[in-house]
């Protein structure tokens, strides 16, 4: 399974991103989705996650209301939509993937790892 972010660029406080991961390699609906972020000199964190059919949804207190994480199964696509973005939003996004469970645990080990995409918020 390989998992494809793309969408991260530099934007304006206030502005807005989407985020996009691709998967391929496997069934995309057999996996819950979920967004992960990592900031210079700090631990990757939680941001958002999916269930599977996209009828659950988990998101960190710091974007609640800011962020929206969605997906498409026919397209095999998980999206993470940001808007009112802040400075301390910068971070380098991660997408993942796990079978068993929505991924929305600092620190546990799930399944695939996207590579990463850069998001920079000047102020």
């Amino acid at each position: 399974v390989q998992l494809q972010a793309c969408g991260g660029g530099l934007v304006q406080a206030g502005g807005s991103l989407r985020l996009s991961c691709a998967v391929s390699g496997r069934t995309f609906s057999y996996y819950h989705m979920g967004w992960f972020r990592q900031a210079p000199g700090k631990e990757r964190e939680f941001v958002a996650a999916i269930g599977r059919f996209g009828g659950t949804t988990y998101y960190a207190d710091s974007v609640k209301g800011r962020f929206t994480i969605s997906r498409d199964n026919a397209k095999n696509t998980v999206f993470l939509q940001m808007n009112s973005l802040k400075p301390e939003d910068t971070a380098i996004y991660y997408c993942v993937a796990d079978i068993d469970s929505i991924p929305r645990l600092t620190g546990k080990e799930y399944d695939y790892w996207g590579q990463g995409t850069q998001v920079t918020v000047s102020s």
